[in-house]
């Protein structure tokens, strides 16, 4: 035990020895939180938003933070018996008086309950004692459905979190026990308290000022999914409405843009990786320009959206300049038809531009994602992307990355059924043939695709479910029994918050799952 505990400790300092940029303040009578990630550290630590958050609260005065994470090997932490540990100083989950967890989708609900659970705490909010910690959540799952952490959450923070971590700590600060923090938090617009926030501001979702603008990375490590590479936002949000996004441009108002050289000041002179990260990144109007500046001053650049209508042999070269050896795009549906339907605002002769523009500029492969099993899909749909995607793979070598849809709350897809797992697996068989290995096809789960639509369609019931599924080991058939114990009903009729009918772009859809 003594050896395996060793072992666990000396992996943390590993990662915390790699670090660079790490906040710590040692002054008494701060509020201490621990700000934890329900996924490992490697997935963690690439989240442009957790270290917003991180630098967030270490500028408030009266506040610390030390980082917590899903440990990568779950079992041999409770074969230890040790709680989770911090990166910073190895302080255990019970010694900070608030835990503030960063949740990006739906499936990292079972790094949540794994976290607490190690932490001593029961992950159902209302098993939790009095003098516990208080539990807070945000991060992007707050915008589309936050319904299903509200069994496990004192407090979620809904939208963009910058401009609301001085209320929270002030509010907690001001004392007076827990009740008194939830109904003081529960009055402010950004802050849902489950049973007691008023409809108005259960609605609310927080846009941070421009002054919190850009997000950027605080902390650079190479144990990340993006190694050793320094994030930055160049912009926020999105202009573009396509149907199935969260975030959509009616989410805070759209796009807002950074200038190149504010971007500029605020890259290290030390980092050597530079990642420009956001929902639309080249849709900046002056994206070729901050590039250019950034490849032209020794940096290896990287871009997290690339729209292919967008994409100018100028960009292309200057992304192969900043060390691109792949070329991302999103062609997000089978065929013309379907990306018209779901207003994806690009056509196959934008995409096969984007191809060649690759292939002049000497990048070696191109990667499209693609969404199959969208509502009035058929099999011509899929022959057609695999035309289309054998006529991409003639100009550069091709790889699909190909995901079952999954409908997202309060977007205009929102009611929208799953194609079934059935159907989805047939179109992946169809077009794997189609393909005949001329174009690489990486697709997602099916199964796990169904999973995370029946927690994005479901409410609070659907994350109670999670935790049975969770406390039965997680394997899918404990999920499938847990919807259905939990009676989990998305298609039925749901109302929005003010009660008016939840509307949808397809009502000609049949509305009947189909889980095999």
């Amino acid at each position: 035990m003594g050896d395996l505990r060793r072992q666990l400790r000396d992996s943390l300092d590993a990662l915390a020895s790699a670090e660079s940029g790490a906040l710590l303040k040692r002054e008494t009578g701060l509020l201490e939180v621990a700000l934890a990630y329900p996924s490992p550290y490697h997935v963690g630590m690439s989240s442009l938003g957790f270290q917003a958050i991180y630098r967030a609260f270490h500028a408030h005065p009266a506040a610390s933070a030390e980082r917590f994470f899903l440990p990568d090997d779950v079992e041999a932490w409770k074969r230890s018996k040790l709680p989770p540990l911090s990166i910073e100083r190895q302080r255990p989950l019970h010694e900070f008086q608030l835990i503030a967890f960063s949740v990006a989708y739906e499936l990292e609900l079972g790094g949540l309950f794994e976290l607490l659970s190690l932490g001593g705490f029961s992950p159902l909010a209302g098993e939790r004692a009095d003098d516990a910690p208080l539990v807070i959540a945000g991060g992007p799952l707050t915008f589309s459905n936050p319904d299903p952490l509200e069994p496990f959450i004192d407090v979620l923070v809904q939208g963009e979190g910058e401009d609301l971590i001085a209320p929270l700590i002030d509010a907690v600060r001001a004392g007076g026990g827990k009740r008194a923090v939830l109904e003081r938090l529960a009055g402010v617009p950004g802050f849902r308290v489950p049973g007691v926030s008023s409809e108005k501001t259960r609605g609310f979702v927080a846009k941070a000022g421009d002054a919190s603008l850009p997000a950027r990375s605080q902390i650079i490590t190479a144990n990340t999914e993006l190694r050793s590479m320094f994030l930055i936002e160049p912009e926020r949000g999105c202009s573009r409405g396509c149907h199935y996004c969260v975030m959509r441009r009616t989410t805070n108002g759209g796009m807002r843009t950074v200038p190149p050289e504010r971007v500029l000041s605020l890259v290290p002179p030390e980092a050597t990786r530079v990642g420009l990260v956001g929902a639309a990144v080249t849709d900046h109007p002056r994206i070729v320009e901050l590039l250019r500046a950034l490849v032209d001053g020794g940096k290896e650049v990287g871009v997290s959206s690339l729209r292919a209508d967008r994409l100018t042999a100028p960009l292309v070269q200057a992304l192969k300049d900043g060390g691109a050896k792949v070329l991302t795009v999103a062609s997000d549906g089978p065929s013309q038809r379907l990306r018209d339907a779901v207003d994806r605002k690009h056509s196959e002769a934008q995409i096969v531009r984007a191809a060649e523009l690759a292939k002049a500029a000497g990048i070696s492969r191109l990667k499209v994602y693609n969404v199959i099993g969208l509502p009035t899909e058929t099999d011509d749909d899929i022959d057609e992307l695999v035309r289309f995607s054998l006529e991409l793979s003639r100009i550069l070598p091709t790889a699909l990355g190909v995901a079952p849809f999954a409908a997202k709350r309060n977007t205009p897809l929102d009611g929208a059924p799953f194609a079934g797992i059935d159907v989805v697996e047939k179109r992946l068989e169809r077009l794997r043939r189609g393909l005949k290995g001329r174009a690489e096809l990486r697709p997602t789960s099916a199964r796990w695709a169904w999973v995370e639509y029946m927690l994005a369609q479901c409410g609070p019931e659907g994350g109670l479910a999670a935790y049975d599924a969770w406390k039965a080991g997680g394997h899918f058939s404990a999920w499938k029994k847990a919807f259905v114990a939990r009676e989990c009903k998305p298609f039925e009729a749901r109302r929005t918050i003010d009660g008016r009918r939840n509307a949808t772009v397809w009502p000609s859809v049949g509305l009947a799952a189909s889980v095999s």
